[in-house]
């Protein structure tokens, strides 16, 4: 970002898993940003303090946010336009982030080449997990990009076509 002399304008999390949130108070301590996600991630977020160290992390508390985002809608910033997609199911109120313009998808962990998000953990729902993808991303453009939490991007019709588990 420096090299780019580029300043983040939001902090939009897809979900309050320990893997997703630990950079939280560093972006609000270099930049000022709050998170945002939805509301029905929070008492996830609650729970990392509790048990961030028995899995070795060091954990500074993120900052709460001060509003959080809707199921459905947009958030834009600058001349981008991010279409807010309600995808519980890995966690309770997962957020994926569709920018149709430039057809991405930012995923979170519902959607991965070759996977899905696991459902085990706290508000886990593995039905919820595969009609959501189904029903709200499978409904994407084949060529939309997805970049997932972890790994390789892929795309909608590559997974629609090789996802084992569908």
């Amino acid at each position: 970002m420096r090299n780019h002399q580029l300043k983040p304008v939001l902090l939009l999390n897809t979900h309050c898993h320990i893997d997703h949130v630990l950079g939280n108070k560093f972006v609000f301590d270099q930049y000022g940003l709050k998170p945002q996600f939805n509301e029905g991630e929070s008492y996830i977020l609650a729970a990392v303090p509790a048990y961030a160290p028995q899995m070795g992390f060091r954990y500074e508390p993120s900052p709460l946010p001060d509003h959080f985002l809707p199921e459905s809608g947009t958030v834009s910033f600058g001349s981008t336009e991010l279409k807010l997609i309600f995808a519980p199911g890995h966690s309770p109120a997962h957020l994926c982030f569709y920018d149709k313009a430039v057809n991405i998808l930012v995923g979170g962990d519902v959607l991965f080449r070759g996977s899905i998000g696991r459902t085990d953990l706290p508000g886990g729902n593995y039905d919820l997990l595969i009609n959501n993808i189904k029903e709200k991303l499978f409904t994407l453009p084949d060529d939309c990009v997805v970049y997932p939490g972890h790994g390789p991007e892929t795309t909608i019709g590559f997974e629609k076509e090789h996802n084992p588990f569908f």
